[in-house]
């Protein structure tokens, strides 16, 4: 039986793709850990969405995980060589706006700021939009200290848009009214 626990962390400390050790706060955890993090919202919204037979949606985010874990290991790889070659092309950042562009063309324009809200799905949406946000600014501040893939960061802020469209749709599809932000209620 192979046992999932080491012991090897129990001092604060893990080890990268590479071998060194480092502390659990490090910037490279906090990147790779909040994109983990990200992986595991969108993992409820698939659920979420094939409970409620949007399976067109649940799939497309399959296939976005499935990017998104590639990205935890590309960021957990000290010695990944990010100018030669990114887990993240640019077939995986026209996936993401060719799905926005059919959202889109399918919204009404906003007129305002909306909150997120008035579906559990969607709100479940825009967790994980502002876990994304918070992803993609750990990944710059690793990047101050650490060759980090272009495509990559490119990739992460198209995601966060696609999070806030596809809340958007989900709204539509439900039949639900965006809730608009009012600066006087």
């Amino acid at each position: 039986m192979t046992k999932i626990y080491t012991k090897t962390g129990d001092k604060g400390e893990t080890s990268l793709i590479g071998g060194t050790r480092v502390p659990k706060y490090h910037i490279r955890l906090e990147s790779y850990g909040t994109v983990d993090e990200l992986n595991s919202h969108l993992g409820l919204i698939r659920d979420l969405l094939a409970d409620n037979n949007k399976e067109y949606l649940s799939s497309m985010l399959h296939c976005i995980q499935h990017r998104l874990f590639s990205v935890c290991s590309e960021l957990a790889n000290e010695t990944h060589d990010h100018k030669k070659m990114s887990v993240i092309n640019e077939i995986d950042i026209t996936f993401l706006e060719d799905k926005m562009d059919e959202f889109t063309a399918e919204l009404q324009p906003l007129q305002n700021f909306i909150l997120p809200g008035g579906h559990v799905i969607a709100s479940q949406c825009h967790i994980a939009r502002t876990v994304c946000r918070r992803a993609e600014r750990n990944i710059i501040k690793l990047s101050q200290e650490a060759e980090v893939s272009e495509l990559l960061l490119k990739f992460i802020n198209r995601l966060s848009d696609f999070m806030f469209l596809l809340a958007r749709k989900i709204l539509k599809d439900f039949n639900k009214d965006e809730i608009l932000w009012k600066t006087e209620l």
